[in-house]
Order: C-alpha cells, then sequence, then structure tokens
C-alpha cells in the first residue's frame, strides 16, 4: 500500500480559495454530464416536443451536480484507499495536495447531493416514480463508484458505470422528462454520448494501470494491460461514429463531426503509441474536447431534422 500523507503545502498549493474549490470539481471533466443532457433535448425537439426550459435547466444542473459529487468521492475515498500517492501521475487532486482534509471534501460531496436532490424536486413533481428511481440509484452509485466494500472502480465495472449513468441513462432520463415516453431513439443517442464519456474514464485507467495494480485497483486496463486499453479506447471512439448510420439526415451535415472526428483519430493514434506516463493528460483534454464537439455535432444534426407529429 501506497502512503496516503499528503504533498507539503506551498505558495502554489495553498488551501482556502475559490480556485482550489473548483479545480477540486474538476471542471475539465463536466462536459460528460453536460453533454447528455443536451443532446437528450435536441433528440426531444427533433421528436416534436416542446423543450420546456424549466425542466431542461433543472436537469442541467442536477446532473452536473451529481458528477461534482461524485467526482469529490472519488477525490477523498481514492486518497484513503491510497490510490493517490506520491507516484500519481494524473492532474491534481484536492485531498492529496492537503488543499482540503477528505472530511471537508467528503462533506462538499454530499452537499452536492443535496442540493442535487433538492434541484430535483421538480423532476419528480413532472416524471414521477421513475426518476425517483433514477436519481436513487445515480446518488448510490456516485457513492459507490469509489465507496463501499466492493468499489466499481476497483472491480473494473467503472466503464459499465460511465456508459450506462453519463451515457444511457442521461439521455433517456432527460428525454423521458421532456416526452413523458422512453424510446428507443434516446437508448442509442446515450450510447453514442455514453461511450465518448468512457473514453475519459479509460485513458484515465491507461495512464494510471501501474500504480493501481499496486494497490489492488484492478480496472480494465490493470486487468487485461496496455493493449487492452488501446483497443478499448478505439472501439469506444468507433460506436460513437459508427451509430451516426442511425440518425435520419442530409450529408452536408455530417461535416459537422469533422471536427470529432479529427479528435478522435488523433486520440486514437496517441494512444497507439503511447505508454502510461503524465503525457497522457494531454489526451485527455482532446477526449473531453472531442465529446463536447461529438455532442454539439449530434444536437445540431438532430435540431435540424425535426419531426412533425
Amino acid at each position: 500500500m501506497h502512503s496516503t500523507k499528503s504533498v507539503p503545502l506551498t505558495s502554489k498549493n495553498s488551501p482556502g480559495s475559490l480556485k482550489f474549490l473548483l479545480l477540486a470539481c474538476r471542471p475539465k471533466t463536466l462536459s460528460a454530464s453536460i453533454t447528455p443532457v443536451v443532446v437528450g433535448a435536441a433528440l426531444a425537439y427533433h421528436l416534436g416536443f416542446r423543450v420546456e426550459l424549466g425542466i431542461f435547466f433543472c436537469t442541467l444542473f442536477s446532473a452536473l451536480l451529481i458528477q461534482v459529487g461524485t467526482n469529490l468521492f472519488n477525490d477523498a475515498l481514492d486518497f484513503e484507499k491510497g490510490a493517490d500517492s506520491h507516484t500519481r501521475l494524473g492532474p491534481l487532486r484536492a485531498t492529496h495536495m492537503g488543499w482540503f482534509t477528505a472530511r471537508q471534501v467528503k462533506g462538499a460531496a454530499v452537499f452536492c447531493f443535496l442540493i442535487a436532490a433538492i434541484v430535483a424536486v421538480p423532476l419528480v413533481l413532472r416524471g414521477g416514480w421513475p426518476i425517483v428511481i433514477v436519481g436513487v440509484v445515480s446518488f448510490s452509485l456516485g457513492y459507490l463508484y469509489t465507496g463501499g466494500p466492493r468499489p466499481l472502480a476497483y472491480t473494473g465495472l467503472g466503464d459499465l458505470f460511465v456508459i450506462l449513468f453519463f451515457g444511457v441513462v442521461a439521455v433517456m432520463g432527460t428525454d423521458y422528462l421532456l416526452t413523458n415516453r422512453w424510446l428507443p431513439d434516446a437508448f442509442v443517442a446515450g450510447i453514442e454520448v455514453g461511450a465518448l464519456a468512457t473514453v475519459l474514464l479509460a485513458i484515465n485507467n491507461f495512464r494510471d494501470m501501474i500504480p493501481d495494480r499496486a494497490i489492488g485497483k484492478m480496472t480494465l486496463p490493470a486487468r487485461f494491460g496496455a493493449g487492452f486499453a488501446r483497443g478499448e479506447i478505439a472501439a469506444l471512439f468507433g460506436i460513437a461514429f459508427g451509430l451516426l448510420a442511425y440518425w435520419p439526415n442530409e450529408r452536408f451535415l455530417l461535416l459537422l463531426f469533422a471536427p470529432s472526428l479529427i479528435l478522435a483519430l488523433v486520440v486514437i493514434l496517441r494512444v497507439a503509441r503511447a505508454e502510461p506516463s503524465e503525457q497522457m493528460n494531454r489526451l485527455l483534454h482532446l477526449a473531453a474536447l472531442a465529446q463536447m464537439t461529438f455532442g454539439g455535432a449530434l444536437a445540431i444534426l438532430l435540431l435540424c431534422n425535426r419531426a412533425v407529429i
């Protein structure tokens, strides 16, 4: 087990500022919760339904808070389990850097979940028990991702969690709130968006596979190796772009996906030559940008092909 001692504080990493609180929320990853809500709303419009802005923004804010809370639990619990040690290769973490104590970070996570639940009250009134179930499961798994006796992230189930809850559930839930229907179109869009969100996790896990093995955090790359990780990332991109054939479109609209496709190819080619190192943090930013541009392009594609019902 690695040491769980935090990094000594310096003038560059001293706690107590809004900057460090924002960094603890991992703002560069928040596209994972924004994109599926935007796509779900665009799909509702595409299917001929009216997008109620109040419901849309409550859904968006609640999803963001659930992701931030999950990120904060992950920050504190990984530190307590020894996953964030002096060998850490990833971006800075609040607890590891000593900006906040693990107790403070977990308290902030609970606060985010509480506010998310309050914001979700109009969604429950609109969607009923299905939304209650989705919310309870989302909150529970947000904690169990790195908490509990068998954390999902430590057993190789983190990838499935992300593709389901930052993809299928988020898109289908948003669409249901705006249409009052569970539709196969939303499932397909959810798989696309979720696959791209999972790329972020796969890159993270590939980067950290060696120290993860040392502490028993058996992510998929830690279990199956670098070759599997490279293949997984390429396959996830392939799923997202391959499913574009499902959507009705005019050929010129496919040009909207050119930026995300270029970014995806860059990530795939660089991952193919990369070894686990800090340099993979740059690929995380490219992958996040690929997801955002893909989600934006898909939303525009759906908005430009509205059905008449």
